[in-house]
This record gives C-alpha cells, sequence and structure tokens, in this order.
C-alpha cells in the first residue's frame, strides 16, 4: 500500500475510533453535555497521524459523534477544538521526541486545557452568549480532560510496548 493510501486509511480508522469512543460511554454532566473516552483517541490520533492527518481523525470523527448522539449545534466547535486539540498533541509531542512519557503527558495537558478553553469560547460566542453562563461548563471539561489525559496516556504506554506502534506511526 502506498504511503498516501496508508494515511488516509489510518486517518478514517482513528476518525471511526473516535467516534465510537465518544459515544460508547456517555457520562451526563449538569450542562448538559457528557463525559467520555473520545479525548483518549483524539490524543493518540495526534501522536500517531501527526497535525494534519490527526486534525482530520480527530474533528470528523468527535463531531459526528456529536451529530450522531443530538448535539449537532456542537458539531462545528467540535470539528475545531477537537481537530486542534490533535494538532496541539503532535507539535507538542515533537518538542519532547527524546522523551516519550513527559511528551505524551504534556502535551496532553496542554491539548485539554486548550479544549476547555475552545468549548468556553464557542459556547459563549455561539450558544449562550453570555460570559457567566458559559464559564459554567469550564470544570466539567476539565474532568473530560482528566479523563483524556489519563486514559491517552495509559493506552500509548501500553502500545508502545508492543511491536503495533512501528507500523501505525507516520514516516
Amino acid at each position: 500500500m502506498n504511503d498516501k493510501l496508508r494515511r488516509i486509511v489510518t486517518a478514517a480508522v482513528f476518525a471511526a475510533l473516535t467516534c465510537a469512543a465518544t459515544m460508547l460511554i456517555q457520562i451526563p454532566t449538569l450542562t448538559k453535555g457528557y463525559v467520555n473516552l473520545g479525548d483518549c483517541i483524539v490524543l493518540i490520533a495526534g501522536w500517531i497521524c501527526g497535525a494534519k492527518w490527526g486534525f482530520a481523525a480527530a474533528g470528523i470523527g468527535s463531531a459526528l459523534a456529536d451529530i450522531i448522539s443530538g448535539y449537532a449545534v456542537y458539531a462545528p466547535g467540535t470539528f475545531a477544538v477537537k481537530g486542534l486539540m490533535a494538532v496541539i498533541a503532535a507539535a507538542v509531542m515533537y518538542a519532547f521526541r527524546h522523551r516519550e512519557l513527559v511528551g505524551h503527558i504534556a502535551s496532553a495537558v496542554t491539548a485539554e486545557l486548550f479544549m476547555a478553553a475552545g468549548y468556553f469560547l464557542y459556547e459563549w460566542l455561539f450558544i449562550t452568549g453570555t460570559f457567566e453562563t458559559s464559564v459554567i461548563g469550564i470544570p466539567e471539561n476539565l474532568i473530560q480532560g482528566a479523563v483524556g489525559v489519563l486514559s491517552s496516556v495509559a493506552v500509548i504506554t501500553a502500545l508502545e510496548r508492543t511491536k503495533a506502534l512501528s507500523y501505525l506511526r507516520f514516516k
């Protein structure tokens, strides 16, 4: 399989995994959102697929989950926020490429903090229109972020102990 086709197929698989992980377990929050495992795959997509293909996989998979789950109003914001999370994860990880565990933790935390800020801005500008109402979602997004950091670092660490990543990572 040529390299471009392999990249497209891998990104498509990560988009499907992101959608499934987002929808598999949805723990409702007080602000009518939900905590899920989608960020685990969003971050891993950034680490494995890189910025461009990670953006596509994370953005498409997450937005599709919003649409299917009845949160279509969030789909445009989710596409941008989750896609950029993968870009951030890839970029920060690149800076730490010789210290993988530290890089995974630093990039995951940075991406998840961006997620909380990104959703705050999206809700403020496009959903609620009020600063005060939008602030309410920040703690729940930070909880979602903690789930994303812990799950993604655990999964990528387990995968690194296998030979699977050597077949998946883009060169």
